[in-house]
């Protein structure tokens, strides 16, 4: 009886640790299942938070693009409706130097415009263009034009000058329509021009008023 009940002992020992060994491992599995389970899904809420973080930051670029988009073609249409704007206010206003063409002191301007295109040129020997419209009465008032410079030069400066002034003869050489009237001077052979028609006078205007003008038509963006 003794043998059998060391036997019995040593079988209940061996089934003891093995249970214990048994519950250690189950202890052990449980507890990095558990471990790798929180690892697992904390990897996972950070892949979550990660990509919509990014899809955040790709709405937010994608609102920015569209917002700055929006914001530059309200500014090229703002630009295009104050181009035309101007655009039209400069149209109105060779219309109206049109009008100056056609009236009864237009052979007077053409004098003085002559006078100031010979005063700056400051050559001897000078070709005058202007519209086929405007041959008759240039030629007319040509003479009286460049006395009238002559005078001048001697009041000013005792110097008597004895230019040649002569007006182009070549008709499809004369100015077109949109110059609105004026003549155009030449020198050494096209080298020297100086351009005093009534479009280029209406230019040099509106360039000099163009801020004030800017200024009345569009005060918001000052």
């Amino acid at each position: 009886m003794a043998a059998a009940d060391q036997i019995r002992q040593m079988v209940n020992f061996i089934l003891q640790e093995a249970h214990e060994k048994a519950n250690e491992i189950r202890v052990k599995t449980e507890h990095d299942f558990n471990l790798e389970k929180q690892t697992l899904v904390h990897e996972a809420k950070l892949a979550i938070q990660e990509d919509f973080a990014k899809k955040e930051k790709d709405r937010e670029i994608q609102e920015r693009i569209a917002r700055s988009t929006e914001i530059g073609e309200t500014r090229v249409k703002k630009m295009k409706i104050r181009d035309d704007l101007l655009n039209k206010l400069i149209s109105d206003a060779g219309a109206r130097c049109a009008v100056v063409a056609r009236g009864q002191n237009y052979p007077q301007l053409l004098q003085k415009l002559i006078v100031q295109g010979l005063i700056k040129i400051e050559e001897n020997e000078v070709v005058i263009f202007c519209r086929s419209e405007d041959v008759a009465v240039v030629e007319k008032i040509l003479p009286a034009a460049v006395k009238e410079y002559v005078d001048i030069l001697k009041r000013e400066s005792g110097v008597t000058l004895s230019p040649v002034v002569t007006l182009n003869t070549d008709r499809s050489k004369d100015l077109q329509e949109n110059t609105y009237g004026g003549v155009l001077l030449t020198a050494l052979n096209g080298k020297i021009v100086c351009d005093n028609t009534m479009a280029s006078r209406l230019n040099l205007v509106y360039e000099e008023l163009l801020p004030s003008i800017r200024a009345i038509l569009f005060p918001d963006e000052q």
